[in-house]
């Protein structure tokens, strides 16, 4: 099971980086790549804990519907969502936010299942986990830069 770890210092308060991170809208911007877009559950303003959302994207020039869910949350230093419906056989993403000094490092944690046994771990090795951690990373920066001109 691939585990994607990735940190990124901004230059703007705890509070402000955990509600960017949980804004459907601001989600809506950071992944303009993959013209991601709410289409059920909630799909304007601040998730949380319990709350689900249905994701349309293109991945890959393929339409794919994915549901997520809010599992745990505390607030503003971390929350967790899981997928609930979509294309992976699992996945799990922790955000968690630390104070330091003027600012907030913002750490994710991505681990996934890929679908499909066999043939998904040698997905995973030829492109999907170099994919997914390209994925993570801009919307990192995406959050980034809109946090810091607040």
């Amino acid at each position: 099971m691939p585990i994607i770890r990735h940190d990124i210092y901004i230059d703007a308060p705890i509070n402000v980086c955990f509600d960017l991170a949980r804004n459907v809208e601001v989600h809506t911007e950071t992944t303009t790549r993959t013209k991601e877009r709410a289409v059920d559950g909630v799909t304007v303003g601040l998730m949380e804990n319990g709350d689900t959302v249905t994701w349309e994207a293109i991945h890959f020039g393929v339409k794919l519907i994915l549901t997520a869910k809010i599992i745990e949350m505390e607030k503003p230093y971390k929350f967790t969502d899981v997928m609930v419906k979509g294309a992976f056989h699992s996945f799990r993403h922790t955000h968690e936010f630390i104070e330091s000094g003027t600012g907030t490092i913002m750490k994710d944690t991505f681990c996934y299942k890929s679908p499909f046994s066999i043939f998904g771990i040698i997905a995973d090795k030829l492109f999907l986990e170099k994919y997914m951690r390209h994925f993570i990373e801009n919307r990192a920066k995406e959050l980034k830069r809109i946090a810091e001109k607040k």
